[in-house]
């Protein structure tokens, strides 16, 4: 059931920045004229609901353990609880279809579907599907194709993790027994798998033009991943994948911009600091005007936090940085009705507690999906 009120007295971030003007929301959008009862939300601020547009944190739930769970669909309700307890009105699940088996294969990836699509319709949060599409799984491509029509998959994005260099030096790449342990083979099985694959390396382009073309056909968003050189994204371009995922040098990232790319870079990279594979800090790339989103990636916490962590670094102000979390990403997603606190769009949005950062309430298309403490009770009365 979506709320109908009018939230009063709290500092709110509207399209035009901060400001001190009521809000009004009914039948799951935001209104032009006064609805329902006032809310006083002094000492609270409002802003609006974070747009994920990459994030596999939701793996723990599908499966804390080696393979799935029984009953995966109370996974992905935890799942929404903790997006929404995060401030995330809506998420793109990142799921890997990789030749790397286990909770990369395609047989997990089709379990995810079906679960996060039996439970969607239930939940506040708007969940949305990532697939993340293996380049060298030539094989499979109609049987991901078959899952993006079946399941309204919006957004695919291409990885290579085969390690090329090892594989054509004729040596074992690192932690394949960890690896292969994870797919459910033998290491000998594994390391076949992957010299097949890169064997069959001169096949790729063509087939991922083609599918690239046929997806494009469909209004699928497409994007490339961990991109190192403005060669690299050149390629993407000409493909239409207009998405460059975690760009790994400002050589790639502002080649990205020059092509009209989105970037998107790791809310957990602000965070820390620093990469954890070594590569630039996604801060940096900021400070260059490079980034349109910050996705969580593997840590749903992360976004709020890198928005006040650009701030505190003097990058942006907190207005500048919130667009990166919330507008930015709902148009690189195609989405015109969410990102901003306006009149007609989806009412998404957060309460937060401006002395300790802390989300009070999340509200997703007008209905409630995270409450607590002081704010809790000044919307019960």
């Amino acid at each position: 059931m979506t709320i109908e009120c009018t939230l009063t007295g709290a500092r709110v971030l509207g399209p035009e920045g901060w400001t001190g003007a009521s809000l009004s929301m009914a039948q799951g959008v935001f209104q032009d004229e006064r609805a329902g009862k006032d809310i006083d939300l002094s000492g609270f601020w409002v802003l609006p609901g974070l747009v994920d547009v990459h994030g596999d944190g939701f793996e723990r739930h599908m499966a804390p353990r080696r393979g799935a769970l029984r009953e995966a669909e109370f996974g992905v309700l935890a799942v929404a609880s903790e997006l929404a307890a995060n401030g995330i009105t809506t998420a793109v699940l990142a799921q890997f279809f990789s030749w790397e088996g286990g909770m990369r294969g395609p047989d997990f990836a089709e379990h995810v579907f079906e679960s996060v699509c039996a439970v969607r319709g239930s939940v506040p949060v708007d969940l949305q599907l990532q697939l993340r599409l293996e380049t060298h799984l030539m094989d499979e491509f109609g049987r991901a194709e078959t899952a993006i029509d079946r399941y309204g998959i919006r957004y695919l994005v291409f990885n290579d993790h085969l390690p090329h260099k090892r594989l054509s030096e004729g040596r074992k790449p690192p932690r394949l027994t960890g690896q292969a342990l994870k797919s459910g083979r033998s290491p000998e099985s594994h390391l076949a798998l992957m010299q097949d694959l890169h064997s069959r390396s001169d096949e790729v382009e063509a087939c991922v033009d083609a599918l690239s073309q046929r997806l494009r056909a469909k209004g699928v968003v497409l994007g490339s991943h961990d991109d190192t050189t403005a060669k690299d994204r050149a390629v993407w371009t000409q493909r239409g994948a207009m998405v460059s995922e975690f760009p790994e040098t400002y050589e790639a990232a502002q080649a990205a911009r020059r092509d009209g790319a989105h970037i998107v870079l790791g809310a957990p990279n602000v965070v820390r600091g620093a990469s954890h594979a070594g590569n630039i800090a996604a801060a940096d790339l900021v400070g260059a005007g490079l980034c349109d989103a910050l996705a969580s990636d593997y840590h749903y916490p992360s976004p709020l936090r890198a928005a006040f962590r650009l701030e505190e670094l003097g990058l942006c102000d907190l207005a500048k940085a919130w667009s990166m979390i919330s507008l930015g990403p709902a148009r690189l997603l195609g989405f015109q009705d969410r990102g901003n606190l306006a009149p007609g769009q989806r009412a998404d949005l957060i309460v937060l507690d401006p002395s300790n950062r802390r989300i009070m309430a999340t509200i997703a298309a007008g209905r409630v999906a995270h409450m607590t403490g002081a704010v809790a009770e000044r919307f019960l009365g």
